[in-house]
Order: C-alpha cells, then structure tokens, then sequence
C-alpha cells in the first residue's frame, strides 16, 4: 500500500484489483515508479482491474504512467485488463477512452457516481 495524506493506491487480492484513490499530482513519471512497480506486481495475474472511481485527479505525469504501464501488458500479452472509472470525474471521461487506443482489447467500465 502507499499512502499520504493526498492519496492511496492498493492491491486487493480478493478482488485482483489495484484502487487508486484521492488527488495523485507527483512531481514527474519518475516520482510514479513505486505506484507503477504496484501496478506491474499486480499485473502478473491472469487478469486484473485497476478502479479508478475514487481518484478525483490526476496529473499529466500520471495519465503518462498509466499509458506506459497499458503498453507494457499490451506488449506482454498475457493478461486481461480492465480499468474501472467514474463518469462524474472528468479527467476519466476523457483519458480513460484514451488507454483503450493503446491497448484494443482494454475493457473499460465508467460507473455513475
């Protein structure tokens, strides 16, 4: 688990979900390293949801981690993706369709809040 006072990103085993949570605005991609070492670890299942529905921002720092981590499973093949996102946050709306052109098969699910 990582957390602050801004944000907390999670693994679920039960659900084989990583939650994202909070406001994530860090200073570069290379201050995401530990959340993108959480998502590549959880990533070596079969198939995996990262949900998205709590994380009211993100920066462009991070919607460029989350793209590079969708190539790395698109490029590895083996695992089923799938992001769970909020139709009331409005960074989602627009960068979740996005990931999907990185990775055809992403399955994407935006819930109304």
């Amino acid at each position: 688990m990582i957390e602050t006072k801004d944000y907390r990103v999670y693994y679920q085993a039960e659900t084989a979900t990583v939650v994202m949570e909070g406001f994530l605005r860090l200073n570069g991609i290379e201050a995401y390293q530990p959340v993108m070492d959480l998502l590549i670890e959880a990533a070596a299942h079969d198939s995996f949801t990262v949900d998205l529905q709590q994380l009211e921002f993100l920066n462009s720092s991070g919607i460029s981690m989350l793209s590079m981590f969708v190539v790395k499973v698109r490029d590895r093949g083996t695992t089923r993706l799938s992001f769970r996102g909020s139709e009331a946050i409005l960074w989602q709306t627009r960068s979740l369709k996005n990931l999907k052109r990185l990775m055809p098969d992403l399955h994407i699910e935006m819930l109304r809040s």
